[in-house]
């Protein structure tokens, strides 16, 4: 088998385990802020284990740390948000709002890299609203409020990938990865006592829940990232975004399978779902095939191809 299409089948099972954050992150009865935390510790604790890790922190000047640090707080909650979505209403309306993120990156990339504004991005935007609408009116009125926090959620997708962009030649993949969750995990361990919650604030897994996270901190985290790492230095951006595009896909037909949301949402959600990737499949025709994609740009986030 040629290295390309290795490499692309290799994306495609990433994108596959990418797509099951969001039943992972259904099934866990844990509350979303619990959840994240969780998550966010074990990926840094077992980053911290590789020297490498160790190595390229030290290498690394402190200006550049506190750049990452600040990213490492909007992944936290770009997560945090993307959880409570998927609790308030379910893993399809959540996958759905993650498709928003490249039409909010159309508008804020320019912003945060100090480029031009492209009008052709703008169509990307003008052509999602029909979509949206159409979503709206296929959830049920007691998943709208998970609907407004996945959208909220879709926009800090948006901005830290834009800011990893812009810092992506400057730190190594896993080092920049350990840096941000890590600090995310500290950002959270503040912010979660102030939450409302039931109990403990870092309540602690059964037995159930522990199986679940460990499944979704490595190998829906940690693994598909490894093998991106591998997998990419023989695609292109552009070949990387189209792939990376199917996460929202195979999360809802997951959902279906796994979870038989189809009976809890309308025919007009499903139109929508169809509007909305049209436009994020177009995404990547508006502008030419670009440099080969960074591991970066894929490494802790659930709308993973919003970054290209």
């Amino acid at each position: 088998m040629q290295a390309t299409a290795k490499a692309r089948l290799q994306i495609h099972f990433c994108v596959l385990l990418w797509g099951f954050t969001a039943i992972l992150g259904k099934a866990i009865t844990l509350p979303a802020s619990a959840l994240v935390w969780w998550r966010m510790l074990l990926v840094t604790l077992a980053l911290l284990a590789m020297p490498r890790v160790w190595r390229g922190l030290r290498a690394m000047p402190n200006r550049l740390k506190l750049a990452y640090a600040g990213i490492g707080v909007l992944v936290s909650l770009h997560w945090l948000t993307f959880y409570a979505a998927i609790k308030l209403s379910n893993a399809s309306v959540g996958a759905t709002c993650i498709a928003l993120g490249p039409v909010f990156l159309a508008f804020v990339e320019p912003w945060i890299a100090r480029r031009r504004f492209d009008p052709r991005e703008l169509l990307l935007g003008v052509a999602v609203v029909p979509g949206v609408a159409l979503v709206v009116g296929g959830v049920p009125g007691t998943m709208r409020l998970g609907l407004v926090v996945g959208t909220a959620s879709a926009l800090l997708v948006a901005l830290f990938s834009a800011c990893n962009k812009r810092l992506v030649e400057h730190g190594d993949p896993l080092t920049v990865t350990c840096l941000e969750l890590g600090t995310g995990t500290l950002f959270l361990s503040l912010l979660v006592p102030w939450l409302p919650h039931a109990g403990s604030a870092f309540a602690l897994p059964g037995p159930h829940d522990a199986t679940l996270l460990v499944l979704l901190s490595f190998g829906c985290t940690l693994l598909p990232f490894a093998l991106a790492l591998v997998a990419l230095r023989h695609l292109s951006a552009f070949g990387t975004q189209m792939v990376t595009n199917l996460e929202p896909v195979y999360a809802i037909v997951l959902a279906a399978l796994l979870l038989g949301e189809q009976r809890e949402l309308g025919w007009t959600f499903y139109g929508g779902v169809a509007v909305i990737l049209a436009a994020v499949f177009a995404h990547p025709w508006l502008g030419r095939r670009g440099e080969p994609a960074r591991a970066e740009q894929l490494a802790v986030s659930e709308g993973h191809g919003t970054a290209e």
